[in-house]
């Protein structure tokens, strides 16, 4: 199982890829997804293998709607929403992808980490700015001080939208968007670009932000919702905050 981590972030982390799991096609093979149409006793061992990465901690979990809800928690469990930040060691925080991007947050100073779930309605209604807001008024967070890593999902020249979801950035000031030359009357949206902005307006030192660059709709080492016609996998994302 490999799991892709980021330089900025010095917490027990990780994006997962596709390898390493016991799904088959089209759900090979790290398929961490129960809603998808793959064996739940797959998807089991799956999670079971990447628990077991981080010591098999207590999970708190995200039953994802595509908002910005920002969830403070001290215990496992799972809400409804699109990010979770916590102080509590030893709980490990997930998101779950296939081609939206997980954000994945880490205050040192003040010992707070957070999973987002940012696909372009999360981005273009702040999920964001939101969690960054909380860390500062829950926690005292200095926005100079908070690490952030994006990982991998769909890229610009991959991510084609209509006029009706390009207006919705453009009325936020985050319409990193072009013509595509091939359809004309849509356009194709850099929603990284969108969280790069948000995250130097926010007070992100640019040098404490890292993006991991990999796009899951060209890249076969991931699941992509949108390149396999919704018949695929799911990704996680993670982090907690070590127990000593």
């Amino acid at each position: 199982m490999q799991l892709l981590t980021s330089p900025l972030l010095e917490v027990p982390h990780g994006f997962t890829t596709r390898q390493g799991g016991v799904s088959p096609a089209p759900f090979d093979s790290l398929n961490l997804g129960l809603s998808t149409a793959d064996h739940p006793g797959h998807v089991l061992e799956n999670r079971r293998r990447v628990l077991a990465a981080f010591g098999n901690p207590p999970v708190v979990a995200l039953s994802q709607v595509h908002g910005n809800r920002v969830h403070v928690v001290e215990t496992a469990g799972e809400w409804e929403g699109d990010g979770v930040l916590t102080a509590t060691p030893g709980l490990l925080l997930r998101v779950t992808v296939a081609d939206c991007y997980p954000i994945l947050l880490h205050d040192p100073v003040r010992r707070v980490v957070g999973a987002l779930h940012a696909g372009w309605r999360g981005v273009v209604s702040g999920i964001l700015p939101r969690a960054l807001e909380l860390m500062q008024s829950r926690y005292g967070s200095s926005p100079e001080n908070i690490r952030l890593a994006v990982g991998p999902g769909i890229s610009g020249p991959n991510f084609q939208v209509g006029p009706e979801v390009l207006e919705q950035f453009e009325r936020v000031g985050l319409a990193f968007a072009w013509p595509d030359p091939k359809h004309p009357g849509r356009y194709r949206l850099d929603l990284e670009r969108a969280i790069h902005a948000q995250a130097l307006q926010g007070g992100i030192d640019p040098r404490h932000y890292w993006a991991l660059g990999r796009c899951t709709y060209a890249d076969t080492a991931f699941f992509s919702h949108r390149r396999d016609r919704g018949q695929t996998g799911r990704m996680w994302a993670v982090i907690m905050l070590p127990n000593h």
